[in-house]
C-alpha cells in the first residue's frame, strides 16, 4: 500500500511502485516512474519521463549537526527535478537542490541542499555532492568522488572514480577558518583522474588534464598535463584532445 496525499498533482501517466509515500503539494510530471519504498517529501516538482529507483528519498528537509559550518536560510526552496531524468536506488536528494534535464543521479549517491546540477550530468554510484555546489551541463562524476561544499564543476568537466576535493585547510580548529572555507574551481573541460586530491580554493583551468593519484596544490594553467605529488607541470595537453 502507498500514502499518496491528496494534494498530489499526478495523472494516469504515472506508475507507483508498492510501500511509496508522496507528501503534499508534490508535483509529478507525465510518465513518471516510482520504485518501490520511495519518499518523495513535500513540494517536490518532478519533471515528465522521470524514474525514481527503489529505496529513494526525494526531497529531503536538510537538518545540519550544530557544529556544522553550513548555516540554512530561513526558507529553502522544494526540490526541482528535471525531464527524463533518472534518480538510482537508495539515493537522497535534499530539498533545496535543483537537477536539470536528462540528469542520471545513480545508486547510492546524495545530493545535498543549495546544489544546482545542470543538463545531461551524471553524478555516479555513490558520489557525495555536498552543499553550495555548481556542476554545469554534461559534466560526469564518477563512482565514490567526493564534492565539497562551495565547489564549482563547470560544462563538460570529468571527474574520475573516487576523486576527493576539499574546502577548509584548518580543519575546525580555528575560528578563521570560517572566512576562508573555499572549494575548487573546475573549469570548462577539464579531467581529474582517479583518487586525485584537490586542495581547497584551488583552480582546475580549461582542459587541465589532472594525472590519476595526483595532489594538486596550487593553480594549474590551462591545457596542461599535471601530475605528482605535490602535482607539477609535465607538458602541454595534446590539441587532438582538446574539446
Amino acid at each position: 500500500m502507498n500514502f499518496i496525499d491528496p494534494t498530489v498533482q499526478t495523472d494516469s501517466s504515472v506508475k507507483v511502485g508498492y510501500y511509496s509515500v508522496i507528501e503534499k503539494d508534490v508535483k509529478l510530471g507525465k510518465n513518471v516512474v516510482i520504485g518501490n519504498r520511495v519518499t518523495i517529501h513535500e513540494g517536490t516538482v518532478i519533471g515528465d519521463n522521470t524514474t525514481i529507483a527503489d529505496g529513494a528519498v526525494v526531497g529531503k528537509p536538510p537538518k545540519p549537526a550544530k557544529t556544522s559550518t553550513v548555516k540554512l536560510s530561513d526558507s529553502i526552496p522544494a526540490l526541482e527535478v528535471g525531464e527524463d531524468v533518472t534518480i538510482g536506488a537508495n539515493c537522497v536528494i535534499y530539498r533545496g537542490a535543483k537537477i536539470g534535464s536528462s540528469t542520471l543521479v545513480a545508486d547510492l549517491a546524495s545530493v545535498r541542499e543549495n546544489v544546482e546540477i545542470g543538463n545531461y550530468v551524471i553524478v555516479g554510484r555513490g558520489v557525495t555532492v555536498e552543499n553550495y555546489v555548481t556542476i554545469g551541463d554534461r559534466t560526469k562524476i564518477q563512482s565514490n568522488s567526493y564534492i565539497t561544499a562551495y565547489t564549482t564543476l563547470e560544462e563538460q568537466v570529468f571527474i574520475a572514480p573516487c576523486v576527493t576535493t576539499t574546502n577548509d585547510n584548518f580543519m575546525g580548529r580555528t575560528e578563521e577558518r570560517f572566512d576562508k572555507i573555499k572549494g575548487a574551481i573546475v573549469k570548462k573541460g577539464a579531467r581529474v583522474g582517479g583518487a586525485s586530491i584537490i586542495l581547497p580554493g584551488i583552480t582546475i583551468e580549461e582542459e587541465t588534464f589532472v594525472a590519476a593519484g595526483a595532489l594538486v596544490t596550487k593553480n594549474t594553467g590551462a591545457k596542461t598535463l599535471v601530475k605528482g605529488v605535490p602535482a607539477k607541470y609535465v607538458k602541454d595537453v595534446d590539441e587532438r584532445e582538446l574539446l
